[in-house]
Parts: structure tokens; C-alpha cells; sequence
């Protein structure tokens, strides 16, 4: 380690994670970038989860602990923040690991290439995780090609809103907090970030270790709750503030996103035998009808959603019918034309 080597403080939400939590901080230890403070906030963990934190920070100077009353981890990471003394700023959730290099390749990108927040790709692992196809490629963003890439996606090079897959330099989220007393919490701080910085970099390799488990997935009454509390007013508020921001043609893509996304998230209530969750969420894009069509009338909206959404509004159980035989027969046969 340099004398002249930017600090990175990382900081864990841990809660009751007793089983994961070593393999997490193992990770952050093992770091080709040595210039890095460990932050664990234990957001009131009643396992073994404290004892834990304490014990890697009796035995290494590099971490630190914060013990709290549980809080959500939005409390948690903003608590984080507030001891960090970090020149950049990492998230990792305590249930996740990350490959020893990560931070070392990000700063680097960030430095070489003037970027003010570096981001990566991400590996899921566990039960039911989802494939990738990497391409090692560096790309530099300014900040409408960044903002592009995470409102509209792309096929290859996504841009997720979980913070824990990039590297923020400090300046650029000072004044950022994530709101407190929700879930997905990230959507609005990555947005709130990646419209105040100028140059972002993004990195084709997954460096962060993504833990799923399809076979301990959210119960249907708790993915109700996220989805119509949490979710939907994120999303709603993202576009909202994109256009008070004077970004309104982003706002208008951003609000397209979401209703394509709401198409995607009745055919999931179906599918999980959640009929109820099903009908309030078309009652909701019923009486959002007049602002979905002003969005749908733009050129940059594909003719096939045109029609979903058309469809949609007009019979959901035709829709959701018709939605799951194109899964079954289409996608298959559009697969195999591609491989």
C-alpha cells in the first residue's frame, strides 16, 4: 500500500447472517487494493452475527463495527456513511462476496479514465441463478450514455440499480442519504447518483457474488407489500424526478420502463397464484390509462408493447394467456435460432 492511495471505505449491512457474514469479510480482506476500511453495521442481530463483527475487529485495524437497533438496511448504510472517511464509497450486503480484485480493477478504472463512479457486472449464485456472457470490456460513459444505459437497459451491458456493484467517489454522494423505512431504497440513490455524475465507467466483468435462493423466495404477502409500498412509488418518483430536473424526454423513457416492467410483474402475481395482487395492479394501470398512452404515442415505444399493453388493459386473463404460450412456444424457437 502507497502512502498516496485513495482510502475506500466498503460498507456491510449485516443482519442475522451469521452463516455468510465470514465469507463476506473474508472477501473485503483478501483485496488486491490494500488501502480499504471494512465498515460493518450490525442492524440489531440477534444470532451470532454481532459477535462476529466484534471479533473481526478485535483482530483486524481495517474494520470497524457499528452496533444498532435494527433499522432496515437504508438506516444502516447511512449510519455507515456517516463514519466513512473513505475517497470512495462501496456497498456489499453481508450475505454476498466479492472476487479479490474487484476494488483494485474499479479505482483503476476510475482513475485512468477521470470517472466519478465506477460500475460492474454482477455473477448471480445459488438456486436458480440466472447465466452470463461477459465480454471483459471497459466502457466509458459520459452522463446521458450512463443514465441511457440504466433507464432503457441493453442487451448486453446492464446497469442495475443496487448500489453494491459500484464504486461511488465520495463527492458525488455527499449530500445523497437512502430514504429510510423501505425496501428498494437503491432505486432512487443510484438515480439521484448517476445524474450527478459526469463520467461514469462501466466494467463487462462480474466481480460481485450475488447470493439467490429461489427455494427461500418472498412470500407472496411480502412481495405484495414491496412491490405496491416500496417499488412502484420508486419507480414513479424516478421519473418524476428525472423530468423536475429538466431531463423530461428521460422521464417519458423512464416512465415507458415502468409500464413495461408492471406487464411483467401481473404475469409473476399470476404465475405465483396471486390473483389479488394481480387485479390491483391492473387497477392501477387502468387508472393511469390517459398518462400510458401519452407515453406509448412515442416512436421509441415497440410496436409488440403497443399491443401488450393494449391488450392488457382491455383483458388481462386474455393477456396473461396469451403472454405465457409466447414463453412457451416463441422464446424456445427464437433460442434455438440464435445457438
Amino acid at each position: 500500500m502507497k502512502r498516496n492511495d485513495p482510502l475506500i471505505s466498503v460498507i456491510v449491512t449485516a443482519y442475522n447472517i451469521e452463516k455468510y457474514l465470514p465469507r463476506c469479510v473474508d472477501s473485503l480482506l483478501a483485496q488486491t487494493y490494500q488501502s480499504i476500511e471494512v465498515i460493518l453495521v450490525d442492524d440489531g442481530s440477534d444470532d451470532g452475527t454481532s459477535r462476529l463483527c466484534d471479533e473481526y475487529a478485535e483482530r483486524y485495524t481495517s474494520v470497524l463495527v457499528i452496533h444498532r437497533k435494527n433499522g432496515g438496511p437504508s438506516a444502516a448504510r447511512n449510519a455507515g456513511l456517516e463514519l466513512a472517511k473513505g475517497k470512495y464509497i462501496g456497498y456489499v450486503d453481508g450475505d454476498d462476496w466479492i472476487e479479490k480484485d474487484m476494488y483494485e480493477k474499479m479505482l483503476n478504472a476510475c482513475l485512468n479514465t477521470g470517472a466519478q463512479i465506477a460500475i460492474c457486472a454482477y455473477r448471480q449464485v445459488g438456486e436458480g441463478a440466472e447465466e452470463i456472457c461477459p465480454t471483459g470490456k471497459v466502457l466509458e460513459l459520459d452522463r446521458e450514455q450512463t443514465l441511457d444505459l440504466y433507464i432503457n437497459g441493453h442487451p448486453q451491458y446492464h446497469i442495475y440499480h443496487s448500489v453494491w456493484s459500484k464504486l461511488f467517489e465520495k463527492n458525488v454522494i455527499q449530500d445523497i442519504r437512502f430514504p429510510e423505512g423501505r425496501k428498494s431504497e437503491d432505486i432512487m440513490y443510484t438515480t439521484w447518483a448517476l445524474t450527478k455524475a459526469s463520467k461514469c465507467v462501466f466494467l463487462d466483468t462480474p466481480y460481485y457474488n450475488y447470493t439467490v435462493d429461489r427455494k427461500e423466495s418472498i412470500m407472496n404477502s411480502r412481495l405484495h407489500e414491496r412491490r405496491f409500498q416500496d417499488e412502484i412509488p420508486f419507480w414513479k418518483e424516478q421519473a418524476s424526478y428525472l423530468k423536475a430536473i429538466g431531463m423530461e424526454e428521460l422521464a417519458k423513457q423512464a416512465s415507458y420502463q415502468f409500464y413495461r416492467k408492471m406487464l411483467f410483474y401481473y404475469v409473476d402475481f399470476r404465475d405465483r397464484g396471486m390473483k389479488a395482487s394481480g387485479r390491483e395492479l391492473m387497477t392501477f394501470l387502468k387508472n393511469e390509462e390517459k398518462e400510458i398512452k401519452g407515453i406509448y404515442e412515442n416512436t421509441y415505444v415497440a410496436r409488440g408493447d403497443r399491443v401488450r399493453m393494449k391488450l392488457a388493459l382491455c383483458s388481462p386473463g386474455i393477456y396473461y394467456g396469451i403472454a405465457k404460450l409466447y414463453d412457451k412456444l416463441i422464446i424456445p424457437l427464437r433460442q434455438r435460432r440464435v445457438t
